[in-house]
């Protein structure tokens, strides 16, 4: 197995496309990064309700987790597409004959690419994770709050942060599975995950506002993009529910993304 794995993380070296994601994820550091410390300092400095913030979520530890965690969103959609292309790959270089014939155990050869996919997502997460720490603690402590890194918020948002990235890498590799044609794959994944996740929201917001009932909004926690932002958002929120739910949601994406994987695989007619 740790062969299997090394190889395909060797498959995914060997090309530059990790590369532009890789750029692309630190790119999206800068831009969230700038956002969310202005968002600390109107939460805490006395403005919280002018942006939709109250009580926990107003306080200086929930605001750091935010800016500790900057640039998850797009992050995690990077990850899934290197998921997506440690599958696709293997078609679009008609190299998956080759591949099976050498391991012809085909659970074998996905359990490998999802734990081969859990470590690169480790990998994005502590690197954009050590420039947020390094970025982070320089900013709050020169507005003289410390770097806050002891607080129990922020620690458990970057923890869950962590597992959110290597979650999103496995369920690119369950994605890539079910379409292997990879510029489907990735181009469906994008749309659904960027778009999507709007449309969802929206559509949530308007039935809330039929029901007139601020609890619907929690019911956007199914989505996966949303569940992962939830999972690192510390203190309450109205509008959404808690964190542990935002784990459950995405680790049941997870387990379900990884079995039907590895179902499609061995039935899949390789040729």
């Amino acid at each position: 197995m740790s062969n299997l794995v090394r190889s395909e993380l060797l498959k995914i070296r060997t090309t530059s496309t990790w590369w532009w994601l890789a750029i692309g994820a630190l790119l999206s550091i800068a831009m969230a990064f700038p956002i969310n410390a202005w968002l600390f300092n109107t939460a805490v400095g006395g403005n919280a309700e002018d942006i939709g913030l109250t009580g926990d979520a107003a306080s200086a530890p929930a605001q750091a987790a935010n800016l500790y965690t900057s640039g998850q969103y797009l992050g995690l959609m990077f990850v899934m597409l290197i998921g997506i292309l440690m599958v696709t790959n293997e078609f679009f270089h008609q190299t998956a004959t080759t591949t099976f014939l050498a391991t012809p155990r085909r659970t074998t050869v996905i359990v490998s690419k999802l734990i081969a996919a859990s470590l690169l997502g480790f990998a994005f997460w502590l690197v954009t994770t050590v420039i947020d720490l390094g970025a982070g603690a320089i900013f709050l402590s020169l507005n003289d709050h410390g770097t806050l890194l002891g607080e129990w918020e922020v620690q458990r948002a970057l923890l869950l942060n962590l597992m959110a990235y290597a979650i999103w890498t496995v369920l690119g590799v369950g994605i890539g599975t079910l379409i292997t044609n990879q510029l489907g794959a990735v181009i469906t994944s994008s749309v659904l995950y960027l778009i999507g996740t709007q449309v969802v929201s929206l559509l949530f917001f308007m039935l809330s506002s039929w029901l007139d009932s601020v609890a619907v909004l929690k019911w956007q926690v199914l989505w996966p993009a949303v569940a992962s932002q939830v999972m690192i958002t510390p203190g309450e929120n109205e509008m959404l529910p808690a964190w542990w739910v935002g784990a459950l949601v995405l680790i049941g994406y997870a387990l379900v993304s990884g079995i039907v994987g590895v179902l499609i695989t061995r039935r899949r007619d390789i040729s």
